[in-house]
């Protein structure tokens, strides 16, 4: 890349390798602004092979599939690399045509790639298999040396996951579920969610506290708020209980003495002489 840019006039260079540098910070975590910062790459310098290929995987975060196959093709003609073959036949899948990614894993630019380019590949094929609903056809298509060799290679993980969602969509749940965990074992830098999917085939919930949405919440401080009240209400009762005991009270004293007004006048003898 940087022999690329030295060709560009050196501030022109480095706004562009400000831009670039943001597109890798961002394109996992923020691949928006990503595709943004690409857009301003690719209008400083579009003849720059790395850029369009920035601009490339920058669309293709963002789902963008045409535009990001086109910057892949611009790159791949100015370089002629076949190293992007494999995300090229997967834009193909992202754009509805999982037939054309199919005949891709067949073309000779396939033998030119590295072992894991290759690899790479074989993932696009079986996922295209899958897309033209043959899946028992994407089985066959993961297994290979790769996948049966012991060693952890970046690509193991991800390989032994996709076997294993592929065993799974034909019902080998009992193999599936190996195979999971022995994506979990390869899976160094936690690239799959194999975790959470063996636990889903364990029959494990989870409950993400942090997810608890605004209604949730409102209900958690009703329900807290009623709970303190019916507290204070039995406090309050128990209190009142207790004063009741007490004979020598003066409210037990003032309800007694007009409880039953007409007894008291019951006891009063009336002579109609001392009137």
């Amino acid at each position: 890349m940087r022999q690329e840019l030295m060709s560009l006039p050196k501030t022109l260079a480095e706004d562009v390798a400000k831009n670039l540098v943001m597109v890798a910070r961002l394109l996992d975590e923020e691949p928006e602004r990503a595709y943004g910062y690409s857009r301003v790459a690719l209008r400083l310098a579009s003849r720059v092979a790395a850029v369009r290929e920035a601009a490339g995987f920058a669309s293709y975060g963002v789902g963008k599939y045409a535009e990001a196959l086109a910057e892949f093709r611009a790159a791949r003609r100015m370089t002629g690399s076949v190293e992007l073959w494999p995300v090229m036949a997967d834009c193909e899948r992202g754009m509805g045509r999982p037939e054309r990614a199919l005949a891709m894993a067949g073309e000779p630019e396939v033998q030119k790639l590295d072992r894991s380019g290759q690899v790479e590949m074989r993932l696009v094929a079986a996922g295209a298999r899958r897309d033209m609903g043959q899946a028992d056809a994407a089985v066959v298509t993961l297994q290979s040396p790769e996948l049966a060799s012991n060693a952890v290679q970046p690509w193991t993980a991800r390989l032994r996951y996709a076997y294993a969602d592929a065993l799974l969509a034909v019902g080998r749940e009992t193999e599936a579920r190996e195979w999971f965990a022995k994506a979990l074992e390869a899976d160094q830098g936690h690239t799959t969610d194999a975790s959470d999917r063996l636990a889903e085939l364990d029959g494990v919930e989870f409950v993400d506290a942090m997810a608890m949405d605004v209604s949730d919440e409102d209900e958690l401080e009703e329900a807290e708020a009623e709970a303190e009240n019916a507290e204070s209400d039995a406090s309050a009762a128990s209190d009142a209980s207790a004063g009741s005991g007490d004979a020598d009270s003066p409210a037990e004293t003032q309800v007694d003495a007009s409880a039953d007004p007409v007894a008291d006048d019951d006891d009063v003898e009336v002579d109609g002489d001392d009137r």
